[in-house]
């Protein structure tokens, strides 16, 4: 039974890695398309040092969080309770960090903006595509 446990556990995980990696890839398409259709070197240059310098801590802050869980691993068990809950609390935390910098850094500055406050079509269309992406984004929540 344990045997069955860890690789259904196993597939769970793996499923969620591609998960993950497809949205990342995702990610970076769309911020590659965006880059592409900016025509102006003005936007161009700092959009590309302000992604390079992203991507590089981005990668280097997963690559530490990775050796600090493989190794807090190694020393307790993961099925206990509590670990279930630190893992929980942690991934809340880090839900939690994403879904500010949304709402608060993204979303706000772009709704909050005078071209949006002046234009009734586009409040409408973006609180349309806003709630499509939430959807969307719930659906997707299915399989993770």
């Amino acid at each position: 039974m344990v045997q069955k446990l860890s690789t259904h556990l196993q597939k769970v995980l793996l499923t969620l890695a591609n998960v993950l990696e497809l949205g990342i890839v995702l990610h970076s398409i769309i911020i590659g398309i965006s880059l592409g259709v900016s025509h102006s070197p003005c936007t161009i240059r700092p959009l590309i040092a302000a992604l390079s310098f992203h991507q590089f801590f981005e990668g280097f802050a997963l690559g530490v969080g990775i050796s600090i869980g493989t190794a807090v691993a190694s020393v307790y068990n993961p099925n206990s309770p509590g670990a279930l809950i630190v893992e929980g609390i942690l991934d809340s935390i880090s839900a939690g960090i994403l879904v500010y910098m949304a709402l608060v850094d993204l979303i706000a500055a772009d709704f909050l903006s005078k071209r949006m406050s002046c234009n009734f079509r586009l409040q409408v269309v973006s609180y349309l595509m806003l709630f499509l992406g939430a959807g969307l984004m719930s659906l997707l929540a299915i399989w993770a």
